[in-house]
């Protein structure tokens, strides 16, 4: 198995300008990070459904997505206390009003769903994210350079987008059906080696999502330092369990109203 030392450069740090009016405050730097649960859930602790909606990041992805839809998805999250809403960055804005108060935060994804842009542009979407309410981010690794083996440039990436968004952690999206094996776990140490506070399965908008064989390597590789999400077709209480069993500690899924209401959805994410 690769290890995070032998494959993951030393990444420069990019420079973070002052923040704007309302968000953290540049004489106060952005404090030490902050913590999230990434060690494994035991599923002895989950006895229905509805004990999985902490570890449910409640998500809506879809470009089409309107405001009454997002308002919803965030009303959900509320009522049934899902950990996070995990929406597109020019949505997180409304979604962190809607969620002010409550235990469910707020996430952006960043270089969605392909990883494919600039490590600036990644960067600077991120730190857009955070001064727009986002409390995590989910970014796509770059897939073409880690199966170039470029890694100093895949670690650069993640190194840019986890510094960008300090205080807050930042999970990477592997792409995991895009990988082999090998090109997983080597994935997997570059998120771990770059600072990342998980590593994750899927987009849900390539050809797979996650299985409890690909979750179960994530895990073996990133240990308990680093947590793991699996989404993309997370339909069921049963997927749910599966996943955490597995190795998982949060879950992402349009579908999850039904996971904790013991129903199946059909819903793609």
């Amino acid at each position: 198995m690769a290890e995070a030392d032998d494959i993951a450069p030393r990444a420069g740090k990019e420079d973070v300008p002052p923040a704007p009016s309302g968000a953290l405050p540049e004489s106060e730097g952005p404090g030490p990070s902050v913590k999230v649960s990434t060690a494994r859930v035991s599923p002895g602790t989950l006895r229905t459904g509805a004990d999985l909606a902490p570890y449910i990041d409640h998500t809506l992805l879809k470009p089409e997505a309107s405001r009454d839809d997002l308002l919803k998805v965030a009303e959900e999250a509320r009522k049934h206390g899902f950990a996070t809403v995990c929406v597109n960055s020019a949505n997180v804005a409304l979604v962190a009003r809607v969620l002010a108060g409550s235990k469910t935060v707020p996430i952006a994804v960043v270089g969605f769903p392909l990883g494919a842009a600039l490590s600036s542009a990644k960067a600077f979407e991120a730190r857009e994210a955070i001064r727009a309410g986002a409390r995590e981010i989910d970014m796509v690794i770059n897939l073409g350079a880690l199966k170039s083996r470029d890694y100093a440039l895949v670690h650069q990436d993640i190194a840019h987008v986890v510094e960008a968004s300090r205080p807050y952690p930042v999970k990477v999206i592997l792409e995991t059906s895009q990988l082999t094996r090998e090109e997983k776990i080597i994935g997997c140490s570059l998120a771990k080696a770059a600072g990342a506070a998980f590593v994750k399965t899927s987009t849900g908008f390539s050809s797979g999502g996650a299985t409890a064989e690909d979750v179960a390597l994530m895990r073996e590789v990133v240990g308990d330092d680093v947590g793991v999400k699996a989404s993309g077709g997370v339909r069921s209480a049963e997927d749910a369990m599966k996943m955490i069993q597995a190795g998982a500690n949060r879950l992402g899924a349009s579908a999850s109203v039904a996971i904790v209401t013991g129903q199946t959805s059909t819903a793609k994410y």
